[in-house]
């Protein structure tokens, strides 16, 4: 095998090395921020009127599911609380 054949063996092989990294971790975001969605959701059904989910969603999307609400901890969950205006 020549040099040039080497060479372009190699090549190939980082293109299609670097394709399959790149869709793996477009995979990996996508299914954090449907986690992190999931997690905005049983946040409003636990919380009700106390917890902004919309708010909490465009977070998801905006940050890629990077940060995961978690409704059992308080200080990840701060920002999307709020007092209901007229709860009665």
């Amino acid at each position: 095998m020549n040099s040039s054949n080497r060479i372009t063996t190699i090549v190939l092989f980082a293109v299609v090395f670097a394709i399959f990294c790149s869709t793996t971790s477009m995979a990996d975001t996508e299914r954090n921020i449907g986690v992190c969605i999931r997690n905005c959701a049983q946040c409003k059904k636990m919380f009700g009127s106390f917890f902004i989910g919309q708010k909490c969603a465009d977070f998801c999307v905006r940050y890629k599911g990077k940060l995961v609400p978690d409704c059992e901890d308080e200080f990840s969950i701060r920002p999307f609380l709020q007092v209901p205006e007229n709860d009665y």
